[in-house]
């Protein structure tokens, strides 16, 4: 099915507050009088954006229509007649030619009306035993099951990017921060690899969620299930179901499963905005650690220099988006009584702006991170700057020794003598040093090199280049 990034359409609203009434939806027009009025026709209509369902729509009525033939309702003929007309209406939305009425509310009567077009009053007997509350709630798990499928490859993309740059880079030294603040010596390929431990955990997150989205609704009816001798296990297997809801007003009313896949992407997205920041703090002047590619940079309008962090920038703002639509979600579901009710027709527009936002933005990460241009040297200097070895000199005494908390405090004065004399603590003489604890020897200068401090930490999950390619190698075995 072609799932394809559909632009959101806005409903019109005349300017004048309009009376125009014309006739009413005939799905539920028997008990009514008086025709909808044309502002709230227009008003309560979600053709506009639920459109997007067709395919899974017409896939869980074909799936409907076989096990309704299975079961006696249909005969083979009739049931042959709505697959084909079915068929015919896919193919009609794929081209384009497919005519949305804003008049049918839904997609759901969109399509059903169609089929009646065309195949007559053998296609009033697809909605037997089920109603739109069912419908649509099987839709929504349908479409939501690929989208996760679709995510998780796209996150498993960006992964596998990571661990090529950090494969790249696992030797380059860059300064790790905490408070923002130079901390130890690192290696960038660790740093990378921090990142693809955090989508690791999405993957496994939404693999869980997914288990609950697979679960089907369809035979709930419009509350309290139906009269009719249907297979509900039956047209689950045709759906690919693992479950089935067995709860009828649960199943029409559920949005749980929704709210969970809009909060995983709430926390991915959350990944990916620490990422961005660091990208644009890193591609500044005053860090200066990388440079990004111009293709995913633009300028200024009145400043020629500028090479602005856009992509950066944009993913850390639609973060905010995808939080709100969360919030909206869980706003909607807040109050609502069973079963269903009309407040859930807006779950459709925040999970859906969810989902392409999402896809975006991690198909825009995986095309820019392989083309970063990593500034080693400067992330070298930066590193020597903030005696980032302190620590390390701290372990040094320990393993002469001396307590920790003493060789803590022994390390400060070193540190405060270094600041004075505007001289980092691998630059301090043997002399110097030995002002501070006469325990210091001439085998301290590699244990306050850069490049020792690193490689000294040597085991799971540290930084040492060894280390980080032993990580490397369990990553994309993972990623297998």
């Amino acid at each position: 099915m072609n799932n394809k990034t559909q632009q959101k359409q806005h409903t019109v609203v005349p300017k004048k507050k309009s009376r125009q009434i014309t006739q009413t939806n005939q799905s539920w027009g028997g008990r009514f009088k008086e025709p909808t009025d044309e502002f709230v026709k227009i008003f309560s209509a979600s053709i506009f954006f639920d459109k997007i369902l067709a395919p899974y729509d017409i896939q869980g009525s074909i799936a409907h229509a076989t096990m309704l033939q299975e079961v006696g309702l249909l005969t083979k003929y009739e049931k042959n007649q709505i697959i084909k007309g079915l068929d015919k209406i896919l193919n009609k939305i794929k081209t384009g030619e497919f005519e949305w009425s804003v008049t049918l509310e839904d997609v759901h009567m969109n399509i059903e009306a169609y089929l009646i077009k065309l195949i007559g009053d053998t296609g009033k007997k697809l909605h037997t035993g089920r109603s739109r509350n069912d419908q649509i709630a099987t839709d929504i798990r349908l479409y939501l099951r690929d989208q996760v499928d679709d995510i998780i490859r796209k996150i498993k993309r960006l992964q596998l990017v990571l661990t090529n740059l950090a494969e790249r880079e696992m030797s380059t030294i860059m300064p790790g921060f905490t408070h923002l603040q130079a901390a130890q010596p690192i290696s960038f390929g660790h740093h990378m690899m921090a990142y693809f431990e955090m989508l690791a955990r999405d993957v496994e997150r939404l693999f869980d969620c997914r288990k609950r989205i697979n679960s089907m609704p369809l035979g709930s009816a419009a509350l309290a299930g139906t009269t009719y001798p249907i297979k509900r296990t039956r047209t689950a297997e045709l759906l690919g179901f693992k479950r089935i809801c067995l709860n009828s007003l649960d199943g029409v009313s559920d949005r749980d499963f929704a709210i969970e896949f809009l909060s995983i992407a709430s926390i991915i997205m959350m990944h990916l905005s620490r990422f961005s920041e660091e990208l644009i703090l890193w591609s500044s002047t005053q860090f200066n650690f990388i440079e990004l590619h111009d293709s995913f940079c633009t300028g200024s309008s009145i400043m020629p220099q500028k090479k602005n962090p856009d992509i950066p920038e944009l993913v850390r703002g639609k973060t905010g988006r995808v939080y709100g639509n969360l919030t909206s979600l869980l706003t909607i579901m807040k109050s609502q009584p069973l079963a269903y009710n009309k407040d859930n027709q807006e779950d459709k527009e925040p999970l859906f702006d969810t989902v392409d936002t999402l896809k975006a933005c991690l198909r825009v990460f995986a095309d820019m991170i392989p083309t970063i241009q990593i500034k080693c040297d400067n992330m070298y200097n930066s590193t020597k700057q903030g005696y980032t070895t302190a620590t390390d000199l701290a372990d040094y005494l320990v393993n002469k020794g001396l307590p920790f908390r003493d060789a803590h405090t022994v390390v400060g004065k070193s540190v405060s003598y270094g600041i004075k004399h505007q001289k980092d603590l691998s630059e301090l003489s043997l002399k110097e040093l030995q002002i501070f604890d006469s325990r210091i020897e001439n085998d301290v200068f590699k244990v306050l090199s850069l490049k020792g401090s690193l490689n000294a930490r040597n085991h799971l999950g540290a930084t040492s280049p060894n280390q980080v390619k032993q990580t490397i190698k369990i990553a994309r075995k993972g990623l297998k």
